[in-house]
């Protein structure tokens, strides 16, 4: 059986987007990390997977992001699990 080691493998673009609002608490925060226009100006889920799904650039970067978070979630729980 094979499995990937690709993080963003199995992920829908919705559940990414969502992961990144709670974490940054909404658009607002993640506007702050981002500067991209739909999360910036009248900003809802729908809108911005609309333009995350048509513009790659833009998808790239909310993956990026993404990626990170991952990353730092691990290193927090790796240092927590440390006595």
């Amino acid at each position: 059986m094979n499995t990937s080691n690709d993080p963003l493998h199995g992920k829908k673009l919705a559940d990414i987007l969502d992961e990144l609002l709670d974490y940054y608490g909404g658009f607002e925060g993640l506007s702050r990390k981002i500067e991209i226009r739909c999360f910036c100006i009248d900003p809802s889920v729908k809108s911005s997977l609309r333009f995350l799904r048509t513009t790659p650039w833009a998808r790239e970067k909310v993956e990026s992001l993404y990626l990170y978070v991952l990353l730092q979630k691990a290193k927090q729980k790796s240092q927590l699990s440390k006595p």
